[in-house]
């Protein structure tokens, strides 16, 4: 890591204050629908006001994986993706880096695996040969299913997992498509909107395999943050003050996300079932949060051995003390 990432890394932790950017700069990114990302929330907040920073939405994307497709190929300047699909990418040769969790899992914030409440399936063993619905592949539900059946001692392809975008995920389970709907961290909005009609029993989340930990990063380009050092430490240091935001101010939160969702053309009912970013207060990394999928992946043979390490990729650890 260079020395200018370092000094930026270090700025954030010590929450030095903004200064103006040298030029305006547009970031442009993929929403996720039924959610707000930390960046959003800090734009609608005014946290960007005089930094030079525009962001700008040009699409949906339908999972991590796809905003870092958009990312390596530069028609956005960030991705926000599960941790281990970000490592994946970094691994096959994209130089990106993990800016700060764009959520993470607690007992508030999780992924929760339902069915319906007539389904014989009561526990993970229960799961294979049987058909999940997730929102993309190689993500973070992917994964955790995957771990969850390790951990059980069963193979980890033993499950079938099939793409539903997150808006279809009641539909295909009460309809009988798919035995088992997989609600993501970020999609407790819907997760909400689904319990609310009844009929569904959760069968495991993924805190129950993970632990706490942080779901997913936004992820930069490296040679971007070098070329915009200013406008990177401002983007950091709004979309983690908003993080903090959403902790210390639910209400207001959910009414931000009732509107913003309105304006585009999504349900803003919905917003009243967001459950919270499950960010560590500050907004801060340890480094379990890379280092578990780090072990996972080189177990699997997916990395090489000493591939990646974790501090190299977390941008705002720096020369700070890392946390394990």
């Amino acid at each position: 890591m260079t020395l200018s990432l370092r000094t930026l890394a270090l700025s954030t932790i010590l929450g030095l204050s903004l200064t103006p950017a040298s030029a305006e700069v547009t970031i442009r990114y993929l929403a996720s629908q039924g959610g707000l990302n930390a960046h959003e929330l800090a734009a609608e907040l005014g946290y960007f006001d005089g930094t030079g920073i525009t962001i700008e939405n040009v699409g949906y994307a339908q999972g991590g994986p796809a905003s870092l497709v958009a990312l390596s190929g530069g028609s956005v300047e960030l991705g926000s993706a599960a941790t281990a699909a970000a490592l994946n990418s970094i691994a096959a040769g994209n130089d990106f880096v993990a800016a700060f969790p764009s959520n993470g899992i607690n007992d508030e914030a999780q992924s929760i695996f339902y069915v319906l409440d007539d389904s014989p399936i009561k526990t993970i063993e229960d799961i294979v040969g049987k058909t999940i619905a997730v929102n993309t592949l190689g993500a973070h539900l992917d994964y955790v299913v995957r771990e969850a059946l390790h951990q059980k001692g069963l193979p980890e392809d033993s499950a079938n997992l099939i793409v539903v975008p997150g808006p279809q995920l009641e539909q295909v389970l009460r309809s009988g498509q798919v035995d088992v709907s997989a609600f993501g961290y970020w999609q407790t909005t819907f997760t909400g909107a689904a319990l609310q009609n009844g009929g569904l029993r959760a069968v495991f989340d993924d805190t129950d395999v993970l632990g706490e930990i942080a779901g997913g990063f936004i992820v930069l380009r490296r040679d971007w943050i070098e070329a915009h050092p200013e406008e990177a430490k401002a983007f950091v240091e709004g979309s983690v003050k908003a993080l903090d935001f959403a902790r210390e101010n639910p209400e207001e939160t959910k009414a931000i996300f009732a509107r913003v969702l309105a304006e585009r053309g999504e349900n803003p009912e919905v917003a009243q079932f967001f459950a919270g970013y499950g960010v560590r207060a500050g907004g801060l990394p340890v480094e379990r949060d890379v280092q578990f999928w780090i072990d996972v992946l080189e177990r699997q043979g997916t990395v090489e051995k000493g591939r990646l390490v974790a501090k190299d990729i977390l941008y705002v650890t720096g020369d700070s003390p890392v946390t394990n």
